[in-house]
């Protein structure tokens, strides 16, 4: 009997997702558990394991969307891994290839599945991708070298062009060469290289759908407010030292917002409620998103059960996760089931905006730049370091005062520390 292999889920909030590719071919022989094709959501990329060992029956072609539980393809068991002869047919040929592996002209490193993406995205052919890696592997950064070869070749032979027809009276080139660079080799540009049209990447799609759903459905509204960074500031240059040499990592200042959001979560309870249907579910505890900016856009990994972690706990988790995230290696259980969204605008420069919702969620704090400003503090004007904070509620769930007080309460917590330590 043939096995179904069904989209899986990833996460209450995702409905729907993009097969990117196939990583077999329809009738290629497959073993339980290996990935068979990728699958790209709002929130991440990750490649899906076959549910049965068999030949494989592809039912939908790469490249379409595809629903939570849509079956995509089968797995006919008819001369799969399970008859003694198949297998030891199997094991011989896994030794023959192990056997082989000392021959790399014959044999093609294996890709990571950044690389295959970025290569299926801009229609790389690998074959002409010379590789830098560990025994001659392509990575990222030798496909970025070769989007890029082609156009600052182009430019070079503009500038050698109009180098050898360079005429005292001569017109101006009809379009700059700086603009010129932009030109990606499997995209064809105008003709006077004023603008180039890609595809989007399915990610892209995705954000981009997910985006407009949360200001369809929700009634957004933003409230803003600033806090005085002099005491975080001043606590953690007295006790970095100390702390990077007993935990082995820096202290930040995501942990303690964390800290500040879990409390005013308690203060305020609808902050922590969702709609379902027509059902207010109310959250009893606290796993709290962290945004994470990426090459292919942004994901959200969740800290579990951040009202129990301590400081450095919640530290290791933040940089774990910004590190998986960088390398493409976050799981889907890592993505889902946060409570509250926490994003930081001010390491890229933003000075104040207003966050949109990560849907079920009710709320999402925006963390903004640092900048030294002239504050009244005791009738003395002051240069104190000050940051914008910006909440985006949905107003269905949380009224105007209870998304006023969860504010301040973060602000009163980031101002005077030791709340975070008394839970005062």
């Amino acid at each position: 009997m043939s096995t179904e292999v069904k989209i899986p889920a990833v996460g209450e909030s995702i409905t729907s997702g993009v097969l990117s590719g196939w990583l077999k071919q329809n009738g290629d022989a497959v073993l339980d558990g290996e990935s068979i094709f990728s699958l790209e959501t709002d929130k991440i990329s990750t490649e899906i394991p076959s549910p049965a060992s068999g030949t494989l029956q592809i039912m939908v072609a790469a490249g379409e969307e595809v629903k939570i539980g849509q079956i995509v393809a089968m797995i006919d068991p008819a001369g799969a891994a399970g008859e003694p002869e198949a297998k030891e047919t199997t094991a011989k040929a896994t030794v023959t290839a192990s056997a082989k592996a000392d021959e790399p002209a014959k044999e093609e490193p294996a890709l990571s599945p950044a690389v295959r993406r970025l290569a299926a995205e801009e229609k790389i052919p690998l074959g002409e991708v010379t590789g830098t890696g560990k025994h001659g592997q392509v990575t990222k950064p030798d496909l970025i070298n070769y989007l890029e070869r082609p156009a600052k070749k182009e430019t070079e032979d503009l500038s050698s062009e109009a180098s050898a027809k360079e005429e005292p009276k001569q017109k101006p080139a009809p379009a700059p060469v700086a603009e010129r660079k932009e030109v990606v080799p499997s995209v064809p540009a105008s003709t006077d290289g004023r603008s180039v049209r890609r595809k989007m990447s399915p990610l892209r799609k995705k954000i981009a759908a997910q985006l407009v759903m949360a200001q369809q459905n929700a009634a957004m509204l933003t409230t803003f407010n600033e806090c005085d960074m002099s005491a975080v500031m001043h606590l953690r240059s007295s006790y970095q030292e100390a702390f990077q040499k007993r935990h082995g990592t820096k202290l930040g200042f995501m942990s303690f917002f964390i800290k500040a959001v879990v409390d005013a979560l308690h203060l305020v309870p609808a902050m922590n409620a969702r709609i379902d249907g027509d059902d207010l579910v109310e959250n009893r505890y606290y796993d709290i998103g962290v945004a994470v900016g990426t090459e292919r856009g942004l994901v959200v990994p969740v800290v579990r059960d951040a009202d129990k972690k301590s400081f450095a706990e919640l530290e290791n988790s933040v940089g774990g996760f910004a590190a998986k995230a960088r390398e493409g290696k976050l799981q889907l259980d890592e993505l889902t089931g946060g409570v509250f969204t926490i994003t930081n605008g001010g390491i890229y420069g933003s000075l104040l905006s207003t966050p949109i919702l990560n849907p079920p969620q009710s709320g999402i704090l925006g963390m903004h730049k640092i900048q030294d400003r002239p504050m009244a503090i005791g009738g003395k004007i002051e240069i104190r370091p000050m940051m914008y904070l910006a909440l985006s509620y949905d107003h269905r769930v949380v009224d105007g005062k209870e998304a006023v007080t969860f504010l301040v309460r973060v602000k009163e917590c980031i101002e005077d520390p030791t709340r975070l330590l008394l839970q005062g």
